[in-house]
């Protein structure tokens, strides 16, 4: 029963595997008081988490403090037994862990940002509703541009993007609205299991150099099949007809927008370019297609000035332009996730530090098995976050084939559909379409979700 609380414990945390130089220096904790503090700590902290919505404390606030106090209990233990290097070498790798993601992260919202300034996802929005498609089209449509989109950008932005497009055109059929949005939160997740950029979680795997940028494609069916057979059944609940038209002026893309669309494929071309070529770690890529975007913002902000100084009557994208400054695009990146982050990271890395990683590993794919425990993973992830989750699994590094890992890459993605509150795509589409789509809603198509993820892993075992 111990081991089974510490393997469910250690799914609900990550935790950062220690170098060498620092393996023989480490005490075992787990029966001392400091342990269980530590748990408690956690414990007390991710709970908070979990109820953000009814607290309306952001989830960064608890898992900061948590991570503080946890280093704090080490550090004394450390210090007080001869050993205060100790804990000083275990948290700065944590820290370098945590940086790489900081700085990958902050580049991608950046982009993102700057597209959203730009109108580009606005303008894609209002093309779709002003087509006049039918709702089954609309339902299709939807679905797909999620399952194909979230990899290159995340699911979240691509969930609340679709949703945007639904709740446009679905006013008058309420039941049209929920289905929708729980295809398109299925389609969103399972789009972004195959491509390293896609979801965190591909990216920490592609980061930590398990899976090769390339080997994440082989998914790809088994994705599709993830997201095909709900959509398939979910259609026949789909009114048939076509939605009101609108008559309201379209939104263009803002000069300068579709280049910037250009310069993160591009950036994205470059951190790959880094890990596969250079054997530099992708994080420097997408700083350096930083730079890229912070000198186009530069030439926005010249040209808009220059003709605005030539003309006397300057058109619009001029004024815009003139004061365009990419920092205001940093400002608006989601501090909170990226805070939130660093307490997870350091909160659980101190809890991996003190000895219960090894337990859990232990039990997890020791006795379990590796297919039980990935596809576990997948179903904890529709209860828990899926990052903290895949930060568990690779932490403890167990001894698994390739195929495995690209099993658990799979589940975490897409394991969070079960649910509602299994992803940030779904949280956020609760959020945006009140009323509509609710937690009672998506589980009445739990069942038919649950199909669709039991045949991808089938697929993906048949054919990987």
């Amino acid at each position: 029963m111990t081991q089974f609380i510490f393997f469910i414990l250690a799914l609900l945390v990550p935790n950062i595997a220690l170098g060498s130089s620092v393996a023989h220096q480490t005490v075992d904790l787990t029966s001392h008081w400091i342990g269980y503090a530590a748990i408690a700590i956690f414990v007390l902290a991710y709970s908070l988490v979990i109820l953000e919505e009814k607290l309306h404390l952001r989830k960064s606030k608890p898992v900061l403090l948590a991570a503080g106090l946890i280093w704090i209990l080490i550090a004394y233990y450390y210090g007080s037994h001869g050993m205060p290097h100790a804990a000083e070498v275990a948290i700065r790798h944590n820290f370098l862990e945590y940086t790489e993601l900081f700085f990958f992260l902050l580049v991608a919202m950046t982009y993102i940002n700057a597209m959203l300034e730009r109108n580009v996802f606005d303008a894609l929005r209002d093309w779709l509703v002003a087509k006049g498609f039918s709702y089954k089209a609309l339902f299709w449509l939807t679905g797909i541009l999620a399952f194909f989109i979230s990899p290159i950008a995340d699911n979240l932005t691509t969930a609340l993007i679709m949703c945007a497009v639904v709740l446009a055109v679905g006013k008058d059929e309420p039941k049209f609205i929920a289905v929708a949005c729980i295809n398109i939160v299925v389609g969103a997740n399972a789009g972004g299991a195959f491509s390293p950029f896609g979801d965190i979680t591909t990216l920490m795997v592609w980061q930590k150099g398990i899976v090769q940028f390339q080997e994440f494609f082989v998914l790809f069916v088994p994705s599709v099949v993830n997201f095909i057979i709900p959509a398939f059944i979910m259609q026949f609940a789909i009114p048939n007809g076509n939605p009101t038209p609108h008559s309201s002026e379209m939104i263009q893309i803002k000069h300068g927008g579709l280049v910037i669309v250009g310069l993160f494929i591009l950036t994205i071309i470059t951190a790959v370019s880094f890990h596969n070529f250079l054997h530099l770690p992708p994080v420097f890529g997408m700083m350096l297609g930083l730079a890229y975007l912070k000198f186009f913002g530069y030439y926005l902000r010249k040209s808009g000035q220059a003709e605005i100084d030539k003309s006397d009557i300057p058109n619009e994208h001029a004024i815009e332009d003139k004061d365009y400054d990419i920092f205001d695009q940093i400002a608006k990146a989601e501090w909170d996730t990226l805070f939130f982050f660093y307490g997870v990271i350091l909160a659980v890395g101190g809890l991996g530090f003190i000895g219960y990683l090894g337990m859990t590993s232990e039990f997890m794919h020791g006795q379990l098995g590796a297919t039980t425990a990935n596809v576990l993973v997948g179903i904890l992830s529709a209860i828990v976050d899926n990052i903290p989750v895949m930060f568990a699994v690779l932490t403890m590094q167990p001894e698994m084939s390739h195929t495995q890992w690209l099993l658990v890459t799979l589940t975490a993605g897409t394991g969070g559909s079960l649910l509602s509150i299994g992803s940030a795509a779904g949280v956020a589409l609760m959020g945006q379409a009140r009323g509509y789509y609710t937690f009672f809603s998506h589980l009445k198509w739990a069942p038919v979700i649950g199909l669709g993820y039991a045949a991808s892993i089938y697929v993906h075992l048949l054919m990987n």
